[in-house]
């Protein structure tokens, strides 16, 4: 295989109650699964290509829980990319060069076989993990903005954590609030104030890398 590695950080929306069950191997809130994540790499790798600085976004959208599968994959890779760059970034989020069962992105595309075509676009993104706040935009395809939760009665900033010891994606996210409105092929309609988290990516074809994570 092809060797690679990012250190990335993530911001993700998806349409679940703040929490996601499907962190605890729950059902999702809703029934089905809809998301919108934002990733940018801070430095990276795929064979001989950098990938530092490049910036991936993507809808997912599944009729059920994602393990039943039927999904469908957006997947968008930063105009600022070389040709060889959104290679790689495509290679590596839809499983390839990957251990089976090792990483996110893997579990995500076996359990997506509808994946329309990569699109090439501006991404302007910013993500604070510290303040859990951050956004993506991405021309004719979804603005995301996410912020801190907040305590029902005092309005005040609420913090929480989940950590995953033998995660897939990521060993610790701060939890936060999301909001995501789409305009391309793959339309969310329930992320409205639903569950956010940012957090740290770091993997390779093996997996997350324990080390560091």
């Amino acid at each position: 295989m092809t060797p690679w590695e990012i250190d990335a950080l993530e911001i993700a929306n998806c349409n679940c109650d703040p929490g996601c069950p499907c962190q605890f191997n729950s059902l999702p809130t809703h029934d089905n699964c809809e998301a919108a994540v934002g990733f940018v790499v801070k430095s990276g790798h795929f064979g001989d290509v950098r990938l530092d600085g490049v910036k991936i976004a993507l809808t997912a959208y599944w009729p059920g829980p994602i393990h039943l599968g039927n999904g469908t994959i957006q997947l968008v890779v930063d105009s600022a990319a070389t040709p060889a760059q959104r290679d790689a970034i495509e290679t590596i989020v839809t499983g390839g060069e990957t251990e089976d069962m090792a990483t996110m992105f893997w579990v995500f595309s076996k359990m997506a076989p509808n994946k329309l075509e990569t699109l090439t676009k501006p991404i302007d993104m910013r993500i604070d993990m510290e303040s859990r706040t951050g956004y993506v935009r991405v021309p004719d395809v979804f603005e995301m903005d996410v912020e801190p939760m907040r305590n029902p009665v005092t309005g005040q900033e609420h913090r929480a954590r989940i950590n995953l010891p033998h995660g897939f994606e990521y060993r610790v996210a701060e939890v936060a609030s999301g909001t995501t409105r789409t305009f391309g092929a793959i339309s969310l309609e329930k992320n409205k104030s639903t569950h956010s988290h940012i957090c740290r990516v770091y993997m390779n074809g093996q997996g997350v890398i324990e080390h560091a994570a």
